[in-house]
């Protein structure tokens, strides 16, 4: 765990871990209503949103999306209008230029990653290649 401070994000999110200065993950307004209300009161209070990448899937990758309460040294970490989003350094490479989204749709709601890099995803869209 690291005690520095995250940077916080403008209209461009900033990374302290970022390789250059287009290197971002946005997070949509509905992204940030949905952690706000999460993170605000209850099960989650005071934690932050952690998104990683990992193998496996119907398409290769996977997201994961999960609440943590513990900064890593190796977080990129992103904050928009007061929530916090923690991504490993070794799943950034993956997710550079997305953005995390919260859709809701009538099968259900649920956070998702809106991936420009992503070569094909499932139907779900939990999973995706690259090319």
């Amino acid at each position: 765990m690291t005690d520095a401070t995250p940077i916080e994000a403008t209209e461009t999110p900033v990374t302290p871990n970022a390789a250059g200065a287009d290197a971002s993950v946005t997070i949509s307004d509905g992204a940030v209503k949905r952690l706000r209300d999460l993170t605000g009161a209850g099960e989650y209070a005071g934690m932050m949103m952690r998104v990683s990448v990992s193998g496996g899937g119907c398409s290769g990758f996977q997201y994961g999306f999960a609440f943590d309460d513990k900064q890593m040294d190796d977080d990129h970490v992103l904050i928009r209008d007061g929530v916090t989003v923690l991504i490993d350094d070794m799943s950034w490479e993956y997710v550079v230029g997305s953005e995390l989204h919260f859709a809701e749709e009538l099968i259900g709601s649920y956070f998702v990653m809106r991936n420009p890099n992503a070569a094909s995803t499932c139907g779900c869209g939990t999973s995706f290649s690259v090319g």
